[in-house]
């Protein structure tokens, strides 16, 4: 009886002695939430853009219940023209009501949507001075609901699986997205330089990420140290390469549209600078604290090891480390340009032509200057781990000795 007992209470225990051997980090992990909810309201300053046009003007959820595609034609593989439509509003004060709406064509596949009869909707109600509905346009398809659904579940599985580690993986985690959103975007928008607001962002994110996550431990400084550079030596090398490749940094999705926007001042090449050590910052981050979690353990395991010695094991380890995450990098990046590479294929494009365009460009410097970076991570976390949590030769020689 007591055996099944102590079987049935093993998990319980097990977890709950986990979180125990954690309670040191739980002031740290509560300021870091705190934190992390701060910087979360902090405003962008540019709430009030557009504000004119959203006080005429209401966002809802409809659904299609009415489909004339009299006006559509399609050309190729393309639509052009425009559906008119009939939505039922389903959310605000104008919920019940019908309008009649349109869904016009651009011709391009990414930017057009098609709807059918019973789709839900988003759609913004354009309102008369008197306040009543005088034009609805409907948006995109509704998809506020499963993005809830979709975050919640991640949580859900995140917490449960890993338990007390998850709450901290969601701190950093969402962590991560406001300091880029709330602070680094807003900053660049107003003509800060967008190489030293990243540097500063990326250093910050791997610090609370790595301490939070490993603890205020040797092991998390060495990662953390052996993180920041890698970063700055990737961040010199993408400024090198993109000078020397003549990459313009125009060749993001809505970089050109940000300079008809207004914002001129915006140096698109250093945009792209910091895009390309902001990508890899995750990666070096994971490799770091792969790297000195394993030279942590190697010690605790062998406390007579020498610092020598232990530098020596970190570098064996680090080497095969750092060969999955650059394959890692790649699989990221060549799969964010598919599309591309497929059509190129496809067209029987010579090499050469292909090598020489800007697009493909960008990418090989974004891609090896990445990988090059995490490989100079690797070298660095071992040295400052060997420093950090090594022994020197003569602390060694009275390891098991009796004191005198």
């Amino acid at each position: 009886m007591n055996k099944v007992k102590n079987i049935v209470l093993t998990p319980a225990r097990s977890f709950l002695e986990s979180f125990k051997e954690s309670r040191k980090d739980v002031i740290f992990t509560v300021i870091a939430g705190i934190l992390t909810v701060l910087v979360f309201f902090i405003p962008t300053g540019f709430e009030g853009s557009g504000a004119h046009i959203r006080q005429n003007s209401v966002r809802v959820k409809a659904r299609v219940v009415e489909v004339n595609n009299e006006m559509l034609r399609m050309i190729g593989p393309v639509y052009n023209g425009w559906q008119q439509l009939q939505v039922q509003v389903l959310s605000g004060r104008f919920k019940g009501e019908i309008h009649p709406s349109f869904n016009n064509m651009l011709g391009r596949m990414e930017m057009d949507k098609i709807f059918t009869e019973g789709d839900i909707a988003f759609a913004v109600i354009n309102l008369s001075e008197d306040g009543l509905a005088a034009h609805v346009q409907v948006m995109d398809h509704y998809r506020t609901d499963k993005t809830i659904i979709l975050a919640a579940l991640f949580i859900l599985a995140t917490v449960i699986i890993m338990g007390w580690m998850g709450i901290k993986i969601l701190i950093t985690f969402i962590f991560s997205a406001v300091m880029l959103i709330r602070i680094l975007y807003p900053m660049t928008l107003r003509g800060f330089d967008p190489i030293i607001g990243a540097l500063i962002i990326t250093i910050l994110i791997a610090a609370l990420t790595l301490f939070l996550v490993g603890g205020l431990s040797r092991r998390a400084l060495s990662a953390f140290l052996g993180t920041v550079g890698g970063v700055a030596f990737t961040a010199i090398l993408s400024f090198a390469f993109t000078g020397w490749f003549n990459i313009h940094g125009a060749v993001r999705p809505f970089a050109e549209q940000l300079i008809y926007a207004g914002f001129g001042h915006i140096n698109l090449a250093h945009l792209f600078i910091a895009g390309i050590f902001i990508a890899a910052s995750g990666a070096m981050v994971d490799l770091a604290m792969n790297v000195a979690a394993a030279m942590d353990e190697i010690r605790e395991q062998q406390p007579a090891i020498t610092r020598t010695q232990l530098m020596r094991s970190g570098f064996h380890i680090a080497r095969q480390s750092a060969g999955t995450m650059a394959t890692t990098l790649l699989l990221a990046y060549s799969a964010e340009n598919t599309a591309i590479i497929m059509t190129f294929i496809a067209g029987g494009f010579p090499f050469e032509n292909i090598l020489n365009m800007v697009w493909v460009s960008s990418e090989i410097v974004h891609t090896l200057v990445g990988c090059f970076g995490l490989t100079l991570v690797a070298p660095l976390t071992v040295l400052t781990g060997g420093i950090l949590l090594g022994r020197p030769p003569c602390a060694t020689s009275n390891v098991g000795r009796p004191a005198v």
